[in-house]
């Protein structure tokens, strides 16, 4: 397996343990399924990366590559950097470019949060749900901000808070069998990580931006065209696993019954869907940095 070039950050090796193993993998396996998830999520960030045809972007955390050929197409002339934690998401980004004729994308395996960028080498850096994982977000959205250029720019997509999130609220609920579950912590490492507006807006404004703005979006999430379809996904996500691990049989059948449910409560003829909402973080390298 490839190795990454850099080290890890602290506090962070058992998250990147799991991107370059597990999760990696199954995020691999189902690529198609994961990228067809939000696509009004996607074209909200990039819309708001503000590149012209020479931009050079940084895309951290780019898992298979789908934001970062998006990104590659709108800078012909620059170029764009995807940065991960997994060996076998980065091969099938690269895949992924060279499937579109795209010379101008390189893949990384290293963490964002600690890897020594070329200061100043980058116009844009962009993130789609993933700096809610950082371990340090002062430190690392500090690395990422000593990477941009003068006036560089950062746009970043993350979920909001639960109640705002039906399907994650909703596959929670189907998967307790009884059991009351902790509500993930906002602000710490996870899907919650960047949910709080305040929190947020401080540890950027700590690791060094300026005009720092959340905006929300408010788009449906897709989990398949129809409920067999969803099934195949959601039966397999880390969510899924993770929840039903120690249950007994019985107790997971349940569970796994009352999510199939939920599906199924949600099939539409445009695919098996729910409401979601995310941030859209974006701030600024002060001019003269």
């Amino acid at each position: 397996m490839t190795t990454h070039t850099t080290g890890i950050a602290a506090g962070n090796a058992e998250m990147a343990a799991a991107w370059d193993g597990q999760e990696g993998d199954q995020w691999t396996e189902y690529a198609d399924y994961y990228e067809a998830t939000g696509p009004d999520y996607d074209r909200a960030l990039l819309g708001a990366l503000e590149v012209d045809d020479a931009s050079e972007v940084l895309d951290v955390g780019c898992g298979t590559g789908a934001l970062t050929v998006e990104a590659a197409r709108r800078v012909p002339a620059g170029s764009v950097l995807g940065v991960d934690l997994s060996a076998r998401m980065l091969e099938r980004g690269r895949s992924k470019a060279a499937a579109a004729g795209l010379s101008n994308v390189t893949f990384l395996q290293a963490d964002a949060q600690v890897h020594p960028f070329e200061a100043g080498a980058f116009d844009v850096a962009t993130s789609s749900f993933g700096a809610m994982f950082f371990a340090d977000p002062v430190a690392a959205f500090g690395n990422i901000r000593r990477a941009l250029r003068s006036n560089g720019r950062l746009a970043v997509m993350a979920w909001r808070d639960l109640a705002r999130n039906e399907w994650l609220s909703e596959f929670r609920t189907a998967l307790a069998a009884g059991r009351d579950l902790p509500a993930p912590p906002s602000g710490a490492p996870g899907p919650f990580g960047l949910a709080d507006e305040s929190i947020t807006k401080e540890r950027l404004s700590a690791a060094g931006f300026t005009e720092i703005t959340l905006t929300s979006i408010d788009e449906p999430v897709r989990f398949g065209r129809d409920l067999d379809d969803a099934w195949t996904f959601v039966s397999a996500l880390g969510m899924t696993r993770g929840l039903t691990h120690d249950l007994d049989d019985a107790a997971r059948a349940s569970a796994l019954g009352a999510l199939r449910d939920s599906l199924a409560a949600h099939e539409t003829p445009d695919g098996v869907r729910y409401d979601g909402s995310a941030w859209l973080v974006t701030a600024r390298n002060p001019k003269g940095s």
